[in-house]
């Protein structure tokens, strides 16, 4: 990763700022397209993501959390299960979210406003980015090169992608980054942060609550054990 674009600093520093969603124009993809790409069948090891879809995630983390001296690189952590699980379990059914309408064009303080649930945005916005990606490179995601990927994700995240027929870029490309940064970052138990690397990383002691008498003794010091998560406290 250069240090320009997503370098692994901007990448942990977002996880602290976010982001918002942007507005939602009309989208213009039928019903039958979603359920046919619906019927295909998940990839070997995942609940939800079919085999194109796996290989566009796979490619997607490995690219933003990339092994070297820090951690291990995100297929590794299990950044692409932890997001398969998500679009399989009540958040990617959009089970907490209004679902009724009316569709309309609204500002980014209004949150998600689209009528997709997160599963159908992440299955529509991996289509249209393959299909940029055909256009422009010859090849799908996750067959480009580094830079390529780079490119490509500097587009979704900057607004400068725009796609013919799909949904919001930008609105993607905040699920992405979300469910990028929660597999890195959530307990265990959720798929994602294997070893607790993600923890490991920033130095998070993990699930335990009683660390009230070593927030003045360990400020701006190294904690010195290992994290705890859910599992281990059962």
């Amino acid at each position: 990763m250069s240090e320009r674009g997503l370098g692994r600093r901007d990448f942990l520093k977002g996880a602290v700022v976010g982001g918002a969603a942007a507005a939602t124009p009309h989208l213009s993809e039928s019903a039958q397209a979603q359920q046919q790409r619906a019927a295909e069948p998940a990839a070997a090891g995942y609940t939800f993501l079919n085999f194109a879809e796996a290989a566009f995630v796979e490619a997607l983390v490995d690219h933003m959390v990339p092994a070297d001296e820090l951690s291990p690189k995100g297929t590794d952590i299990g950044v692409n299960i932890y997001i398969d699980r998500a679009l399989a379990g009540g958040w990617g059914k959009g089970e907490r979210l209004y679902m009724q309408g009316p569709w309309k064009l609204g500002v980014p303080s209004q949150g998600y406003q689209l009528p997709l649930t997160p599963a159908q945005l992440y299955r529509a916005g991996i289509e249209a980015t393959n299909t940029h990606c055909g256009k422009t490179y010859g090849k799908t995601f996750d067959l480009l090169d580094a830079l390529q990927r780079e490119e490509v994700l500097v587009a979704l995240s900057s607004g400068k992608l725009v796609f013919d027929n799909g949904p919001p870029a930008r609105v993607f490309w905040t699920t992405l980054y979300q469910t990028v940064m929660e597999g890195m970052f959530s307990d265990p138990i959720h798929g994602g942060n294997r070893d607790k690397a993600g923890w490991k990383l920033i130095g998070f002691p993990g699930a335990i609550a009683v660390h009230r008498e070593n927030v003045q003794k360990y400020r701006d010091k190294k904690f010195p054990t290992d994290p705890v998560g859910i599992a281990d406290m059962s």
